[in-house]
């Protein structure tokens, strides 16, 4: 019988149609990868130029799935920005691994919904132990519980979350609305700080005027003492501080905060510290890196992604709590049709979601089948290739750097001395670099100049990769000179 033909009955996919066309897209997987280079990095589509090319509504018969599969190679492909490419270098370079891959489709094979034990005991008790691991890898101290989110933003989310309730406002049963016996509750974190944090407060229902952003130093870290004047100005206001978020690795320049001097700070004035180390926690599991993570364990919470830079499928955010009862106290609510016999976790107690993936199986596969030397290796030679690039531009008389290289983000511009206005022609030349598909850098502003970023977190990238960016800048300095 044809396939066509199968889908006419009821049931899934034949398993012998599932073998072979999984056999196909594994193999089609495997040569994407080999070729991932002969692609553009950034899609060369025009705005809805997918979206024009597909049906107005869905089939009303069931397809040959080997014309989906031609489809994902006609109408997909060329909609993709390669995220995996070796010259991916904005944003915060990240890409999958293929173990991890596999882990979920697993994933997807079993499809559980982790929020009872019994739904899910797998995914219950398998994170944990995930989490343990990675604990033990960051060198952080064992009063640390983890829990797996989607991103940092809803880590950061929780976190902040946990912070409101720590004061014992009761504002979980009353809220905050229509209530005139709540102070306003501040937020502290620096001017280089995830825009996450914005986004969390008004989600919390604090308000923007909540937030204080304290003022950097000269390497974009945050003022240990600006923020003890902040804190100490809004007791005498009558203002009620709430939670400091520092940041180890920030999104701009992947600066370091003081967290020793902060935490300082938060104990001295009973404040919940955050620690947002989502891009640059990976690093922590490398040993020469640890003196950059001094004092996070000092934290009430810290967010970290693997997801970002340790190989795994996108989304895998991890929160770290010392006090994994208050998460609780946050956010448990047990409907009856949900209530149990067994003493046992259940994950949906730690978070806004009911239903959760089974993300931790993909992260263990990552784990297992690169060990820690295989993970720190491959960290340590991303960030000396950011090194090695920043060295290129101290050598150049045509570039200069705008920032320290901490761990593999090097932020810089070109300055040649006959270019009056830099700014411009730093944009111009990461918008005619990016449009080419040869490579995609990204920008921020530092000190409100123009700031080129290149990002290193590629499995795929080597030196050569860095190379072809560092010679395509400097033709295009070399054009503009002329």
């Amino acid at each position: 019988m044809k396939e066509n033909e199968n889908k006419t009955h009821l049931g899934d996919m034949p398993k012998e149609d599932f073998r072979r066309f999984g056999y196909e897209i594994v193999d089609w997987i495997a040569d994407y990868f080999e070729n991932l280079e002969n692609f553009p990095v950034l899609s060369q589509n025009e705005p809805n130029e997918l979206k024009n090319r597909l049906p107005k509504s869905a089939p009303e018969k069931g397809e040959d799935f080997s014309d989906v599969i031609k489809d994902v190679e006609k109408l997909i492909l060329p909609a993709v920005t390669h995220w995996n490419h070796p010259n991916f270098h904005g944003l915060f370079s990240t890409s999958t691994s293929s173990v991890g891959i596999f882990g979920d489709m697993f994933a997807s094979a079993f499809d559980m919904k982790a929020m009872l034990w019994r739904t899910s005991p797998a995914s219950t008790e398998l994170e944990p132990v995930v989490l343990v691991w990675l604990r033990q890898m960051m060198a952080l101290p064992e009063d640390f519980s983890g829990i797996i989110y989607d991103t940092a933003s809803i880590s950061t989310l929780h976190a902040i979350a946990m912070a409101r309730e720590k004061l014992n406002l009761s504002i979980r049963e009353k809220g905050m609305s229509g209530r005139t016996d709540l102070p306003l509750l501040r937020i502290y974190c620096s001017e280089q700080t995830h825009s996450s944090i914005d986004k969390a407060v008004i989600l919390l229902g604090l308000g923007t005027r909540s937030i204080v952003k304290i003022p950097t130093n000269e390497r974009f870290e945050m003022d240990a003492e600006k923020l003890r004047e902040a804190i100490s100005d809004d007791k005498a206001a009558g203002f009620l501080p709430c939670c400091v978020v520092a940041t180890i690795g920030t999104t701009s320049s992947s600066s370091v905060d003081p967290v020793e001097k902060i935490a300082d700070i938060c104990e001295r004035n009973k404040i919940f510290l955050h620690v947002d180390t989502a891009y640059a926690g990976s690093a922590a599991i490398v040993p020469e890196f640890q003196h950059y993570f001094r004092g996070m364990e000092r934290a009430d919470s810290i967010v970290t992604n693997p997801h970002k830079w340790l190989f795994t499928p996108f989304d895998l955010s991890v929160l770290y709590v010392k006090d994994l009862d208050l998460l609780k106290k946050t956010f448990s609510l047990v409907a009856e049709y949900l209530k149990v016999a067994e003493t046992v976790t259940n994950q949906m107690d730690y978070g806004i979601q009911l239903g959760r993936r089974f993300r931790s199986l993909k992260l263990w596969f990552v784990m297992r089948y690169f060990g820690q030397e295989g993970l720190i290796a491959r960290l340590r030679e991303h960030c000396r290739l950011a090194r090695l690039f920043a060295n290129w531009v101290d050598d150049s008389p045509n570039f200069e750097m705008l920032a320290p290289v901490p761990f593999a983000l090097v932020c810089f511009r070109a300055c040649p001395q006959t270019t009056e206005d830099l700014d411009a022609f730093n944009e111009k030349i990461m918008n005619e670099i990016n449009a080419s598909g040869e490579a995609y850098l990204s920008h921020t502003k530092l000190n409100g100049k123009f700031t080129l970023r290149l990002s290193v977190g590629s499995i795929r990238v080597e030196e050569r990769h860095l190379e072809k960016v560092w010679n395509l800048l400097n033709e295009k300095v070399k054009d503009a000179v002329k």
